[in-house]
């Protein structure tokens, strides 16, 4: 696995924040506050990455931050960072859960506008990072 670091830019499109990524197309995320967006946002970023190389597509180099372009909106608030982890390869597995589970699942899922998949994966990479904490 393979981290890379993606520009954000996050502006005030009352009544929310918007965050957009320069280099991803269409990948975008919003929130009633800036932490709400971020965190969206990096839902967002796995998401539009883990449907790219779905896709079989490679994922496209990150732009650095002062290679962006200088001029700036008028609502624009910060631009950021945000790692994320890059895979060149989706497996497609065959797994059984409770189907009430699954129910949840979904449901939670259409909530952070993930797929089932980004849904399960974000939880696992959650975990794996609490673990990891916990174990320094």
């Amino acid at each position: 696995m393979v981290v890379a670091l993606y520009p954000a830019i996050l502006e005030f499109n009352d009544p929310e924040f918007v965050l957009t990524f320069p280099d991803l197309p269409g990948c975008r995320a919003a929130g009633p506050t800036q932490d709400d967006a971020v965190c969206n946002g990096l839902s967002a970023l796995t998401l539009w990455l883990e449907k790219r190389a779905g896709a079989g597509d490679e994922p496209p180099e990150p732009t650095p931050l002062d290679r962006l372009p200088a001029e700036r909106s008028p609502r624009e608030v910060a631009r950021l960072l945000l790692k994320a982890d890059v895979t060149g390869r989706v497996l497609r597995l065959n797994i059984s859960l409770d189907e009430g589970i699954v129910s949840l699942a979904d449901r939670r899922a259409g909530h952070q506008g993930m797929t089932r998949s980004g849904y399960i994966a974000s939880l696992i990479r959650a975990d794996l990072a609490r673990v990891g904490r916990a174990r320094r």
